[in-house]
């Protein structure tokens, strides 16, 4: 891999322009910033994520396990970049900010999602494939769009439109965000034709061409053309990981604040994760700890610190 091409610090809609200040930030820092002001990330509070907003017990939402994958995909990027540099110690690429990459594109995966996750994703689909926007399948035609990402639709394509489109009355590029980061969103690196009706595609029609510049300039292998399919950007491991680390673990932690599971219940599932040694020194701390939510707590960080590092 040429990292030094993968990791452009380029920003979209602004190829151009030449900023002759000096910056503190890294432009990757920029990017994770620009995300924690935006008003797309601050809608994230009234997303739920598995379980409804249950008013006085604060289980998480899009925007808090936004912020938790966004710290762990930060200690994955981390992680690898120290085992790159150690391959390739006399490399010119920004190996170092890859834990930055990894920890904006985080914050930015689930920007796109609408309420109710893919129960909503499902019922636009629907609303277009049997219900009254069906009507407007030429209309969309007609202005080239691509019917099936209407279809199909996907949250993921969404978020990737949210941050570059230029919508009325913004500046163009939208977020102008980096290659790098733009690139490390995209799960599914390919158009709605390929999803199978699955809701599994990474861009619309309306940001494909944008899409291929971006996935080019960078050296990311095009698979087809017709329709269009690259591989995956190799960052977007890393956020996905970062991702399945948190809900997985998560809502275990949320299932037992609601009283879905038992006290019991949550430390096995927990525990499970460790044997030996490992499994029998947090045996050991739960003892010395009396709040039965704090024991949760810390059988949660436990188990999110060892699949970091495994």
């Amino acid at each position: 891999m040429n990292w030094e091409q993968l990791l452009s610090a380029k920003r979209f809609g602004m190829e151009h322009y030449a900023d002759a200040r000096i910056h503190e930030r890294t432009e990757y820092q920029r990017d994770y910033d620009r995300l924690i002001f935006s008003s797309p990330f601050r809608r994230l509070q009234n997303k739920t994520q598995v379980f409804p907003l249950p008013g006085s017990v604060f289980v998480h939402n899009r925007l808090t396990h936004s912020l938790e994958v966004a710290s762990v995909g930060r200690s994955l990027g981390e992680s690898v970049a120290r085992q790159l540099r150690n391959r390739h110690p006399l490399s010119a690429a920004h190996i170092e900010e890859i834990g930055a990459i990894v920890s904006a594109a985080c914050l930015a995966h689930d920007l796109g999602n609408p309420p109710f996750g893919h129960s909503g994703e499902k019922a636009i689909s629907t609303f277009f494939s049997e219900g009254k926007g069906a009507c407007l399948r030429d209309e969309v035609e007609a202005e080239g769009g691509r019917w099936t990402d209407f279809t199909s639709f996907e949250g993921n394509a969404n978020a990737i439109r949210l941050l570059m489109h230029q919508f009325r009355g913004r500046r163009k590029g939208g977020f102008a965000m980096t290659y790098a980061t733009l690139a490390s969103i995209v799960k599914y690196p390919y158009s709605s034709e390929l999803s199978g009706g699955r809701n599994k595609f990474g861009f619309f029609a309306s940001e494909e061409e944008d899409y291929r510049r971006i996935a080019d300039d960078l050296g990311v292998r095009r698979i087809s053309e017709i329709p269009l399919r690259f591989a995956r950007y190799p960052l977007v491991y890393l956020v996905e990981a970062a991702d399945d680390i948190c809900y997985q673990v998560m809502d275990i932690e949320d299932a037992h604040k609601l009283h879905l599971i038992t006290t019991d219940k949550a430390m096995e599932l927990f525990l499970g994760f460790f044997e030996g040694e490992r499994r029998r020194r947090r045996e050991e701390t739960l003892l010395m700890v009396s709040d039965l939510n704090e024991q949760i707590a810390y059988l949660r960080t436990s188990v999110i610190g060892l699949l970091i590092e495994e």
